[in-house]
């Protein structure tokens, strides 16, 4: 049973989108998914995202995307919300994935726009829409421009939130403008899907975000939310300005990267990757290990 929920905030409010477990060999550590959704819900997250873009969710199979559900489930589905990310560029797709998912047990879905094919505003609505009526279970969309290639604009949040299962947006658009105006009109539970951002768009109405950096700094992320929320402008905005350098180190590549390396020195589940993202350099491990150290984190 999905931990309790309100309309404000129906994901919680420190999500971590999670790395996917692989063995030495490149195969589903779904062990290993279980440990690091324990840990990452032992330091202080309500909700884990699964087969998102940093689950690399475009190398992992449908079978295995279930798999990750079912572990993750299990391991802390009675502590935390457990999202999956079940949307691709083709809607029929998309709606499997999320049936597979309500079966898998997921408590929601986390809706990517399409990618690559760049629809107009007018298939966004109708593919979003199709992963609704899906399932049962209450959506979460992803705008995400810099990798989709087309945002979800105003005038289509809005039509979307009429959708009585579409319930929230993760906002990586990095417009605080655009975002001001889409919260506002639409009310959807807004969380913030861009960790530089974290605390400009707290300022604006978010609940929450879904955070890469979570993996390592979720203490400091629930600090800032509880800072804000509490009216500490001062200790919210100096933690976020402590927490600047992990938040420039963590994604001047792939943040799945980066954070797989962490977690590997942490000795933490993470394990290679899959093709085509690739290891850390010295070079850049060395300067990763600088910007954490920055922020207080040592590897």
């Amino acid at each position: 049973m999905a931990p309790t929920s309100t309309p404000q905030t129906p994901f919680g409010r420190v999500l971590t989108a999670m790395v996917t477990p692989f063995t030495a060999d490149g195969i589903l550590d779904l062990d290993g998914a279980q440990r690091l959704a324990a840990h990452l819900v032992d330091a202080g997250n309500d909700g884990i995202v699964v087969n998102g873009t940093t689950g690399e969710s475009p190398t992992t199979g449908d079978g295995e995307k279930a798999d990750i559900v079912r572990a993750v489930v299990e391991a802390v589905g009675d502590r935390a919300h457990v999202v999956a990310g079940a949307s691709t560029n083709d809607t029929r797709h998309s709606v499997e994935l999320a049936r597979a998912a309500e079966a898998a047990g997921a408590h929601g879905l986390l809706a990517v726009t399409p990618y690559y094919s760049k629809p107009p505003q007018e298939g966004l609505f109708r593919h979003f829409s199709a992963i609704a009526d899906a399932t049962g279970l209450p959506v979460m969309l992803y705008d995400i421009p810099g990798r989709s290639g087309v945002p979800i604009n105003t005038e289509t949040i809005v039509r979307l939130a009429e959708h009585p299962r579409i319930v929230a947006n993760k906002d990586a658009k990095g417009d605080l403008g655009r975002a001001s105006w889409a919260l506002a009109r639409s009310g959807l539970a807004w969380y913030s899907g861009d960790d530089m951002l974290n605390l400009p768009l707290l300022s604006v109405g978010a609940v929450g975000f879904v955070s890469v950096v979570g993996h390592i700094v979720t203490p400091e992320l629930r600090a800032l939310l509880e800072a804000h929320l509490s009216g500490d402008v001062q200790k919210a905005t100096e933690i976020h300005q402590k927490l600047l350098p992990v938040f420039t180190g963590m994604f001047r590549t792939q943040g799945v990267i980066t954070t797989k390396a962490v977690l590997g020195r942490l000795g933490l589940p993470g394990g290679p990757l899959r093709l085509p993202l690739v290891e850390l350099s010295e070079e850049e491990t060395e300067q990763l290990r600088r910007d954490l150290a920055a922020g207080g984190v040592q590897l």
